[in-house]
């Protein structure tokens, strides 16, 4: 399985992705993208918030994540909840800013 990191910049902010050879999809850090999203202090707090919320709803995008390494801010090889891109469009209604999650599907 050939993987290739990449770091998005969206907003001024970077979003940490990796290609997937195989299933020739491109994976995004949840956390990364909630911050570009939700402008929040803490994006790691507000998607375990969320993620409690969403469990509890039965809600099966939680189930469909995926824990890769990623680089982390300090260089170090990190699992990270991530995301393929096919599933952002079910998040749309659980993000406080739509907008922006409208012009980041579009990238």
């Amino acid at each position: 399985m050939t993987k290739k990191q990449i770091i998005k910049i969206f907003e001024e902010k970077n979003v940490r992705t990796v290609w997937d050879d195989n299933e020739e999809k491109w994976y995004f850090s949840i956390v990364d993208v909630v911050a570009v999203l939700t402008d929040s202090e803490n994006p790691q707090t507000y998607w375990r918030v969320l993620k409690n919320r969403l469990k509890k709803e039965g809600n099966e995008t939680v189930t469909n994540c995926n824990a890769l390494k990623l680089k982390a801010v300090d260089g170090k090889m990190r699992m990270t909840v991530s995301r393929s891109s096919s599933g952002w469009h079910r998040w749309r209604a659980r993000v406080s800013n739509r907008s922006r999650c409208n012009r980041f599907n579009k990238q």
